[in-house]
């Protein structure tokens, strides 16, 4: 009898169990509906599919919920997580109580997040995470569009490339791989020269004019993008002046695509994303459905994957004999070019340091300081594309304050 009666206790118990379990369960999916519902909502009032081709002009609000659901508007192709891919542990090292300073008033990480402009922020050491957090409504699944930290991306596939045998050089013609462009000002300019974004081709990246190329073409792949580019004037001589240029990147995508005869997506997949078990699944934007990707933009991936993307790329600086990377690629990446001393191989680059970061308009970004093997990467929505902003002051601030804090430790 007090067996059966302890039976009894525990099946009652399991059942309360259930119950509780059961209705967190139905809570969580409601919420999660409700969210995307909203989302929905919002997405169809301001019609910001139909206005997709204005994504650079869309308002803070409407970036707010557009940015982060890209992947449900557009169409994109998969690179898919590695089956042994595990999330990553948050290790305190006492981040949290981290002040910096601004025209005199002092802020604590926590004000930083707190900004209208800031959605996430994560923080690498030696690998590992350290400091993780995100404005309401978004979180460590958060899939927020990349812009120009896609570029860098798609520089370490190049590397990927040339290891490989599909690439001889940084120093073939474009139009070795790409013979369409055989009479263009693009002939005569080597891969190096599109990296390094002086290949002398005339471009217009004013991202607040309508009119401006990259605002008419800063998205075209394929037969489009080979068409727009034709048609462009030489300005310079290869090699002699810097312009930065969103059409160089998508050619680097679509000079990768010719020499590896796949896609970007499952060739960043192969290559990277799941021998070095990246968290989640990302999204490559695609040009249509079953199209190609934008190699200059628009990769989808949670803030945790961009900053590993960022560990990567500084544990290639002294790479392994199995890296998928070319002998040196990194170095090479982050040297200096001739043209311009703050960019390599699509990296930005501190000048006076070994320090360097891929960069997106709009705040994104992911910053790497070997020197105290430090990644920190941020996604953003900074009211304007660039320049001077509320939101870049307090980052460069607060950036400097995790380096003095991380330098006494």
């Amino acid at each position: 009898m007090k067996y059966q009666n302890q039976v009894t206790k525990l099946g009652i118990h399991r059942s309360r169990f259930l119950a509780i379990a059961m209705l967190a369960i139905a809570i969580f999916v409601g919420n999660a509906y409700a969210k995307v519902s909203s989302d929905d909502a919002f997405i169809k009032q301001h019609k910001l599919v139909e206005r997709s081709t204005e994504i650079l002009f869309w308002t803070q609000d409407e970036r707010a919920i557009g940015f982060k659901n890209i992947g449900r508007m557009w169409p994109t192709r998969v690179v898919s997580k590695a089956k042994n891919a595990q999330p990553m542990v948050l290790k305190d090292i006492g981040l949290g109580d981290i002040t910096y300073e601004v025209e005199g008033k002092e802020y604590t990480i926590g004000d930083f997040i707190e900004l209208k402009s800031a959605i996430g922020l994560v923080v690498l050491k030696n690998g590992e995470l350290v400091y993780e957090n995100y404005t309401d409504g978004n979180d460590k699944n958060t899939r927020w569009i990349s812009f120009s930290v896609t570029k860098s991306i798609s520089s370490l596939l190049i590397g990927a490339a040339i290891k490989e045998g599909y690439i001889a050089s940084v120093d073939d013609q474009v139009v070795d791989y790409l013979p369409q462009l055989k009479g263009s000002a693009y002939d005569g300019a080597s891969i190096k020269n599109v990296l390094h974004m002086n290949s002398g081709v005339q471009w217009n990246e004013d991202y607040n004019d309508p009119n401006s190329d990259v605002s008419k073409a800063g998205a075209a792949n394929g037969i489009r993008l080979i068409n727009y580019v034709k048609a462009l004037p030489r300005a310079h001589k290869p090699g002699t002046v810097f312009n930065y240029n969103t059409a160089e990147s998508n050619l680097i995508g679509e000079l990768l695509r010719s020499a590896i005869g796949n896609n970007a997506a499952t060739y960043l997949q192969d290559k990277i994303w799941q021998p070095y078990a990246m968290e989640s699944d990302a999204l490559w934007v695609l040009d249509r459905p079953n199209g190609v990707e934008t190699g200059g933009c628009c990769l989808l991936a949670s803030l945790r994957d961009f900053a590993k993307i960022g560990q990567f790329a500084y544990e290639q600086l002294t790479p392994s004999q199995n890296s998928p990377l070319a002998k040196n690629w990194l170095k090479d990446s982050v040297t200096p070019s001739k043209t311009y001393p703050n960019y390599g191989y699509q990296w930005w680059l501190e000048s006076d340091s070994n320090r360097f970061r891929a960069s997106g308009i709009f705040g994104q970004a992911i910053a790497v300081y070997p020197e105290l093997g430090l990644v920190i990467a941020k996604h953003g929505n900074s009211p304007q594309a660039n320049g001077p902003s509320e939101y870049k002051t307090h980052e460069k601030a607060l950036d400097a304050a995790i380096v003095a804090r991380l330098q006494e430790m």
